[in-house]
């Protein structure tokens, strides 16, 4: 590296679930990507090659310009933790062993070569951190904290599920850890897989599904699957569980206990997935709270930081800020396995590049999660003609008041405007947009959008300076990552017939005035909108607010059930035209549905995305 050049380094998240690339510029976040977005495969665990490619590219740099690339995780570590497990249980695993073995021989141990040769020869340095440590990186040096304790918990990593850690200035350390196979993820993670969900993606279904439900079975898993200590770490009965030696999560004994085999996915769901549903999320928001406890004692810290798949848990999260320790939480908004791209690199520049963190208060470093892709007029008009689309080119001013009157009008828009976000949530640039006074809105974003289950709630996008006047909040939430109370007084109380309807058949009793967005349990997953962080779309909220009086809009991901969230101008069209979306926004370009040509395919595109 010459005197006076840039550093730049390259963070890289592979191999298991949600693949991606984060670059960053003297330890500022210049681009960050998860690959399943370029390759439109949901979940894409193969090597990010796009999202790499996009970093650079938005960069304006070349592979040979990086400084230092960095791998979220031991590979040498990860596999010692296989195959002791297979060892462990033998001769019972040995099936699945040899499935799995040979593979994960192939790409753990020759993962030094297999990264070079994928970033085309790179032949600098190449650091690897250890799984946790990049999600406590990513929870806290982008955090708006001098110095905060810090939580991680997920699936596994390589022996760690969870980890509790202290971060101060420029450095973090991981004071405890509960190690495999005892996990909270996983524990939750079983209960998708009986439930009839996807495993690491439908984990949030189980969470939308528990209000529904009652706590029915909380006795039997404290009895039967998790010992759990005061502070908050348990171990987990394995008779009860198949992922060490079998390739499903459940075993023979868990349906003895739960009353029949798991749920066949896309069948028809009962009151038992719904009592199931609550029972588990009980038990994660109790272990939660345990842990946060465990972690303000040992670190003395009031602020909290957050990542790791659990970390997505907005309902778990609300209650720690509610009943928890700290006074203030704040969560990476990519808490998954893409996170920790960017977990990896930050550990790089400040441990390893020696470099000190620079903490503006109240604000954190993720730049709104606004950190993918952007496309130019130029670019959306281009895409546009070669597929014969209408389209009409307004300035902000005018496109915000029309959009507005459409929103009040009960239509549904699709709206991709500026840089992609970064993690699982939509947060104004690749969004689905509508009405949250309309007491259909849930149930025809849901049917007729989404085509996925009528259950699955929707969050609003709330004005920051107005988030008061709606929710029981009064913090930032920009990341749609707290679930908190619809204020009393906008409430709807339930008739004593209501209150006699149980389970989906209280999916349509409107809870509130913004009923679109307000969950059977008078909640709400609440997203805050700055002008600093998104303009457009604070101007956006802030219209409808003068037109309607009210200050928040339904905001759902910007894609169909199993397809992951659009990127493109092309994806957002193709989206457009296969559901009821009534307009689309593409930048400064309005689209209205009727006037588009007949959109021509083949075959069912329905079977182009795997359900989750």
């Amino acid at each position: 590296m010459t005197e006076g050049a840039h550093t730049w380094i390259l963070g890289i998240s592979a191999f298991y679930h949600d693949s991606a690339a984060a670059l960053l510029k003297d330890g500022e976040i210049v681009a960050a990507g998860s690959e399943e977005r370029f390759t439109r495969k949901k979940g894409d665990s193969a090597f990010p090659s796009n999202a790499v490619e996009f970093c650079l590219r938005r960069a304006g740099i070349g592979m040979d310009q990086l400084s230092f690339v960095g791998f979220y995780d031991k590979p040498l570590l990860k596999f010692e933790r296989i195959l002791e497990t297979y060892l462990g249980v033998a001769p019972r695993g040995v099936g699945s062993f040899l499935k799995a073995g040979p593979l994960w021989i192939k790409e753990k141990l020759y993962q030094d070569n297999t990264l070079r040769d994928e970033l085309g020869g790179y032949e600098g340095d190449l650091f690897y951190a250890e799984h946790h440590e990049s999600h406590a990186a990513s929870a806290f040096f982008p955090s708006p904290f001098e110095e905060a304790a810090i939580l991680t918990m997920d699936g596994v990593g390589e022996w760690a599920t969870t980890s509790i850690g202290l971060g101060k200035g420029s450095d973090l350390q991981i004071v405890k850890e509960l190690h495999w196979p005892d996990s909270l993820g996983l524990l939750y993670s079983a209960f998708t897989y009986y439930t009839g969900f996807k495993v690491n993606s439908g984990e949030y279904k189980v969470m939308g599904l528990a209000p529904y439900g009652q706590p029915k079975y909380v006795d039997l898993i404290y009895k039967h699957l998790i010992d759990l200590k005061e502070d908050g770490s348990f171990t987990l009965n394995q008779k009860y569980f198949n992922y060490l030696s079998g390739l499903t999560m459940t075993s023979p004994a868990f349906d003895e206990v739960f009353g029949g085999p798991p749920r066949v996915a896309e069948t028809h769901l009962t009151q038992r997935e719904m009592d199931l549903a609550r029972s588990v999320q009980e038990v994660c928001e109790e272990v939660m709270l345990r842990m946060a406890r465990t972690a303000h004692r040992e670190t003395g810290s009031e602020n909290l930081c957050m990542a790791g798949g659990v970390a997505l848990n907005c309902v778990g999260n609300g209650k720690l800020l509610r009943n928890g320790p700290f006074k203030n939480i704040w969560i990476q908004p990519a808490a998954g396995d893409a996170g920790g791209a960017l977990g990896v690199a930050q550990l790089i520049w400040h441990r390893h590049c020696e470099k000190p963190r620079t903490v503006v208060p109240g604000r954190d470093a993720m730049q709104g999660a606004y950190l993918g892709p952007e496309y130019t007029d130029a670019e959306i008009q281009k895409a546009m003609d070669a597929v014969g689309a209408k389209y009409v080119k307004l300035s902000r001013p005018e496109l915000t008041t029309q959009v507005a009157r459409h929103l009040a009008e009960g239509k549904i828009i699709g709206w991709l405007n500026g840089r992609m976000e970064f993690g699982p949530r939509s947060l104004g640039c690749r969004s689905i947009l509508g009405d949250p006074r309309s007491p259909k809105m849930q149930a025809d974003m849901n049917i007729k959008i989404k085509f996925r289950e009528g259950f699955r709630p929707f969050a609003p996008s709330v004005l920051r300076e107005r988030v008061a006047d709606y929710f029981e909040l009064d913090t930032d939430s920009p990341y749609m990552l707290l679930v908190a109370p619809v204020k009393k007084e906008r409430q709807v109380p339930m008739t004593d017939e209501q209150r006699r309807l149980w389970g989906l058949d209280l999916l349509n009793v409107p809870k509130s005035d913004i009923p679109a967005v307000t969950h059977i349990d008078y909640s709400a997953r609440v997203q805050t909108v700055t002008r600093e962080t998104n303009p457009d779309y604070h101007a956006l909220l802030a219209e409808f607010e003068r037109q309607t009086g009210c200050a928040v809009l339904v905001n759902t991901s910007f894609n169909v059930r199993g397809e992951p969230i659009v990127m493109t101008p092309l994806d957002a069209y193709r989206c457009f035209m296969r559901t009821h979306i009534d307009y689309l926004v593409l930048g400064h370009y309005l689209l209205a549905k009727g006037d588009q040509p007949e959109w021509k395919e083949e075959g069912d595109w329905r079977n182009e995305f795997q359900l989750d």
